[in-house]
């Protein structure tokens, strides 16, 4: 197995909601650590992958709204300061790399499956192998105990259940 280190000036951790049934909230979380070995890193083949991300890192953009999703409402960082991902299994056929693992948020831990596209190799300027991964799922927040909500004067919610998840990864051989 080789360690693969993360690149995170050219990576990232992204999501979207949807926000009063009419637009999505864009966000990132901008401090994540992670733990990636593979014997054939282009397929994740023989893969761990661990990812640890700071909650209170998130960043939408609005300052406001970035510490009411780190309080009690929502994430409550205070208690549970960290996210973690754990792959368990990947998959793959011709088209599609499917990565398996378990989400914890808010000590609650559940199924996820990324679909994962390999982007591709090339030498970086210092001569070094880079690989390029977009993975992306699709959460229920309230399977997390994120429930915080208000509901509309003009009918339906504020908030979306659904969430989407879009990691963009560099890696590069130890």
């Amino acid at each position: 197995m080789t360690t693969y280190s993360v690149d995170f000036f050219h990576s990232s951790i992204n999501f979207s909601i949807k926000h009063m049934m009419i637009t999505k909230v864009h966000g990132t979380f901008d401090s994540f650590a992670a733990h990636i070995e593979a014997s054939k890193i282009e397929e994740l083949n023989d893969s761990y992958i661990r990812f640890e991300i700071d909650v209170a890192s998130i960043n939408t953009r609005d300052s406001s709204r970035d510490h009411h999703l780190i309080s009690a409402d929502f994430f409550n960082a205070d208690r549970y300061p960290k996210i973690t991902f754990i792959s368990k299994e990947i998959t793959s056929d011709q088209h599609q790399i499917k990565l398996h693992g378990d989400l914890t948020i808010k000590d609650v831990t559940r199924p996820v499956t990324f679909e994962v596209t390999y982007n591709g190799c090339v030498k970086n300027p210092w001569g070094i192998d880079t690989y390029g991964y977009t993975c992306q799922t699709e959460i229920n927040r309230s399977d997390f105990n994120l429930t915080y909500n208000d509901s509309l004067e003009s009918g339906g919610l504020l908030l979306s259940e659904q969430v989407k998840i879009s990691v963009e990864i560099q890696l590069n051989k130890n």
